[in-house]
């Protein structure tokens, strides 16, 4: 294991069940994979290739079948505490307020839950200036169907980052929004990650998204899943939305949308 490495793969496999582990069937094979603390990677590839389930090993939801899952120098043996999750669907509950949305894991997740009376002002205080950094002050007493999807979603990640996780896993979180929506969002998300420095793994289907945001992208294969392309995105930070537009940016999304259609077109595995 590399020292500086927050999330290590070693050899990892995953069978779903043990009936497809003994037909040899997997989702993901062969994932060695070594995260930086503090670094921001996104993986791009085909639907169904098996970036979700790459998600819950990650963060202890599955176990693999075969190898082993460090985060932060601990093995991975059930549910992380130190990560925050977002998705697409922004899952907030339709009866809780935005503030009392973005406060539930504290409510919920030890050792927050069991001072949550005697501390309630000074974590009331945490999410409120958390929805103030991605532009929601003023937003705390609205219900969710009171707010646009893009205010949702903002809410949703502060949700995932109110109680100051190590590590943040989204899952295609913004892959319903309109496009200025999603690109605001991407700006809104540079920031928190720039000031906080929290790991950052990023599940997505859009390539610029990946190339904006990410210091390596992960090309994933085809089902079974595996890591083909490792890619690191060469471009200063901190980055603009002008960036986009310029070719040294676009080359690097046509390169990758090559390696995903090469794929598709033969199923084929490319090398890093």
């Amino acid at each position: 294991m590399s020292q500086d490495a927050f999330v290590d793969f070693q050899n990892v496999w995953l069978a779903y069940n043990d009936e497809l582990l003994a037909q040899n069937h997997f989702a993901v094979e062969d994932i060695n994979l070594q995260v930086k603390q503090g670094e921001f990677i996104a993986i791009v590839g085909p639907s169904g290739c098996g970036k979700s389930t790459f998600m819950k090993l990650t963060t202890g939801l599955k176990m693999p079948s075969k190898g082993r899952i460090l985060v932060d120098g601990q093995p991975v043996t059930g549910p992380l505490k130190i990560s925050g999750m977002a998705f697409q669907a922004s899952s907030l509950l339709p009866w809780r307020t935005t503030l009392d949305n973005v406060l539930l894991p504290l409510e919920i997740v030890e050792p927050y839950r069991s001072n949550f009376k005697e501390k309630k002002a000074e974590y009331v205080e945490r999410a409120r200036k958390l929805l103030n950094t991605v532009g929601l002050a003023g937003y705390e007493d609205k219900f969710p169907w009171q707010l646009s999807g893009g205010m949702q979603q903002r809410a949703s990640i502060c949700r995932a980052l109110i109680h100051e996780p190590k590590m943040l896993l989204l899952d295609e979180p913004f892959g319903a929004l309109d496009a200025f929506t999603r690109e605001e969002l991407w700006c809104i998300l540079r920031d928190l990650w720039t000031e906080q420095k929290f790991n950052v793994i990023l599940v997505t289907h859009d390539l610029r998204e990946s190339v904006f945001l990410a210091d390596t992208v992960y090309v994933m294969s085809k089902s079974p899943g595996r890591f083909v392309v490792k890619k690191e995105i060469d471009l200063p930070r901190p980055r603009d939305l002008e960036i986009t537009y310029t070719p040294e940016f676009t080359n690097i999304v046509h390169e990758l949308r090559g390696h995903i259609g090469a794929m598709r077109k033969t199923g084929a595995t490319i090398n890093q």
